[in-house]
């Protein structure tokens, strides 16, 4: 069978190349003679691959040195936690931007552990971020939060928060590696691995340092930066095998030209599949133009009765998991960097055939 153009919003599609590299090193890494899933996280084989994955990550986003670059368990849900417990540092309050389910996530947890004010929102009714000018931020914050794009409702701002001496945290689970980011607007920048680094089970956290060490008063040893920050991500043992193959990923994303490169081909993988979009009476997106995410396209048919037909003729097309969230119904296509232009290319072309006999 032939692979499939996989639509899924994570975990998602690996790029071809790192898949067959994967398999080829599987029974015996660089003459190791085991795999990478085998290898002790202490061994020199090991300590070698994560050792060359943060070196890649840190050139691939311009990591200034004095951040720490951490591998961890427990998704950017657990990050949720992590944040608020590392970073109110005395303080009692925090801001969060809030639009749409992920920030609506991340504002219940900080709820257990501070005071959450909500610094800007979407409008109601409209999906959108809040106008820069707009936003109510609180000097005093420990941090200001915001999720800059929603893998759910496809929306994505425009603009990075200005918060001055405040911290800004953000969620870059849908959108890292997608595009060159100043890290150095950031006091925290994390993600889940499973949309554009590699396999579900790895987190990646960015920290400025001087925010690492002055954790809430019970926070679990394991829920403190400075533990894994001072073992190298390795206080416990860590996802070795999702780690390796984040760094795979790393190496194909500089073999094929860094951030810059992916930025243009995003873009335009993004701008044709929302010209298709806007061309037809038959789709709908229903996000505002200026927050549309580059990552995930949702779309809406005509005739939701259609919706079963749609899915089940795509995956015959070999275009699969294109079934939106159910909490917003109809179909989202996440495109990140490993979603070839061929395949958002089959998309559109399936799209118009599909409402040439439908509509």
């Amino acid at each position: 069978m032939s692979r499939v153009y996989n639509f899924s919003a994570g975990p998602a599609a690996l790029p071809e190349e790192v898949l067959r590299q994967a398999q080829e090193e599987m029974l015996d890494w660089h003459g190791a003679g085991m795999s990478v899933m085998e290898m002790s996280h202490r061994g020199r084989e090991f300590l070698s691959i994560a050792e060359q994955a943060e070196a890649d990550l840190r050139e691939l986003m311009g990591i200034p040195d004095d951040y720490r670059v951490l591998f961890l368990q427990g998704g950017a849900s657990s990050q949720f936690a992590m944040v608020p417990m590392n970073l109110l540092q005395g303080k009692g309050s925090a801001d969060y931007i809030n639009t749409g389910s992920w920030s609506k996530k991340a504002i219940a947890e900080a709820k257990r552990y501070c005071e959450v004010k909500i610094a800007g929102a979407s409008p109601e009714g409209v999906l959108a971020v809040p106008a820069a000018e707009d936003l109510q931020l609180d000097p005093a914050a420990a941090y200001v939060h915001y999720t800059p794009n929603e893998t759910i409702q496809g929306v994505e701002f425009p603009y990075v928060p200005e918060t001055g001496d405040v911290p800004l945290v953000a969620d870059f689970s849908s959108t890292i590696l997608s595009r060159p980011v100043e890290v150095s607007k950031y006091g925290i920048i994390y993600a889940g691995a499973q949309k554009n680094i590699g396999p579900a089970g790895l987190t990646v956290v960015i920290v400025r340092s001087d925010l690492i060490g002055e954790p809430l008063p019970g926070t679990p040893t394991m829920f403190n930066y400075a533990t894994m920050a001072e073992a190298g991500s390795m206080y416990n043992t860590p996802p070795t095998y999702a780690w390796y193959l984040a760094g795979l990923v790393f190496q194909w994303l500089k073999r094929n030209g860094g951030l810059e490169v992916m930025a243009v081909v995003n873009e335009r993988k993004a701008e044709s599949l929302y010209a298709a979009i806007d061309g037809s009476d038959f789709y709908h997106n229903p996000v505002e133009p200026a927050c549309r995410s580059w990552m995930n396209v949702p779309f809406t048919l005509a005739d939701p009765e259609l919706d079963a037909t749609f899915l089940a003729e795509a995956k015959e097309a070999g275009l699969v998991t294109l079934k939106g969230h159910r909490s917003v119904g109809g179909m989202r296509a996440s495109i990140y960097n490993a979603m070839p232009e061929e395949g958002v290319q089959a998309l559109i072309q399936f799209m118009a055939e599909f409402e040439r006999r439908h509509g």
